[in-house]
């Protein structure tokens, strides 16, 4: 069984940054792209970002392109999420998820294992 754990959200002022984490359990960590997703209040879950099981390809939404940065350690079994220049809409539960797609998918059916999701707050 698969294991995600999300830590690192909390409350930044807008222009902040915050730095996600997410430590996958399993010994296949490497074998799989990971992705970032986002659920803000009465929203769907959307895609933010994901990387290729090498962690040579990334993809964005374009709403964090250029403010957000995607990165693993297969050493150390974690995706991490560097987020800059924070805005109030980025306000959301953020989740990491396992892709089956080993490129890295932005499509949530994609993915077969959630963590259980942080809470990232801006405040304007």
């Amino acid at each position: 069984q698969v294991q995600l754990v999300e830590s690192g959200g909390g409350l930044v002022q807008a222009g902040g940054s915050l730095r996600l984490s997410c430590a996958a359990s399993g010994r296949t960590f490497s074998n799989y792209a990971m992705g970032w997703f986002r659920q803000a209040p009465g929203k769907e879950r959307e895609f933010v970002a994901a990387i290729s099981w090498t962690g040579r390809t990334t993809r964005y939404a374009d709403s964090v392109k250029g403010r957000f940065t995607i990165s693993r350690d297969n050493a150390k079994n974690t995706v991490n999420l560097q987020m800059n220049s924070l805005k109030p809409e980025d306000t959301a539960v953020y989740y990491c998820a396992r892709d089956r797609d080993p490129i890295g998918s932005m499509s949530r059916d994609s993915y077969d294992y959630w963590g259980q999701g942080t809470q990232v707050t801006v405040s304007s």
